[in-house]
């Protein structure tokens, strides 16, 4: 890969601070209750995916703020609601554990499926899995020795880190580093408000 040519990317939502806050407290009691091998989120750099491109040539940026731009300009700003944990795929063997999205999840997801064909259009094959708006809380490496999960999930039903108004969506570079990745925001895109 041309490092000069080439960034790892993704568009996403950036919660505010309060809502991060939140998610970090609950990660604290979630490593006291679930042990195992499990690589947890940095709280602050938690962030609402909606499209991760992968590997991209850098002058591919423009068409895709172009793609966004234009749904950005057709979608009010949203209010959403972090609650809510489960995990992917199932509790059976689970691999990710997360934080869902409640309040207008429905125009968000419309908004993911109307940017996803856009992206298509220049390139960026579509996602196989059905959108699911989450915060990642963290990867369950080995899910055999990840203990009680579906406890913790019981406990924290009703757990809800806060509303939030959602005025635009963000295309971000991702730094792969040993320490772990670092984002850096390429561009912000308002939706109307």
């Amino acid at each position: 890969m041309d490092a000069e040519k080439n960034i790892r990317a993704f568009l996403a939502i950036e919660p505010p601070e309060d809502v991060l806050a939140a998610i970090a407290r609950l990660q604290e009691k979630l490593k006291r209750e679930i042990s195992g091998a499990i690589s947890w989120t940095r709280p602050q750099s938690n962030h609402l995916t909606l499209k991760f491109f992968g590997n991209i040539d850098r002058s591919a940026v423009e068409s895709i703020c172009a793609a966004v731009k234009k749904q950005a300009a057709a979608t009010p700003s949203l209010q959403l609601k972090a609650e809510r944990m489960g995990v992917f795929p199932d509790l059976r063997k689970p691999r990710v554990l997360w934080v869902g999205t409640a309040g207008e999840s429905g125009k968000l997801a419309l908004l993911q499926n109307h940017l996803e064909a856009d992206f298509e259009k220049i390139g960026f094959p579509r996602e196989n899995r059905p959108f699911r708006a989450h915060l990642t809380l963290g990867r369950i490496k080995d899910s055999r020795t990840a203990v009680s999960i579906g406890e913790a999930l019981k406990k924290h039903s009703e757990f809800t880190a806060g509303e939030f108004r959602v005025h635009e969506v963000i295309l971000f570079q991702s730094n792969l580093t040993p320490q772990g990745a670092i984002y850096t925001k390429l561009a912000a895109i308002p939706l109307t408000d």
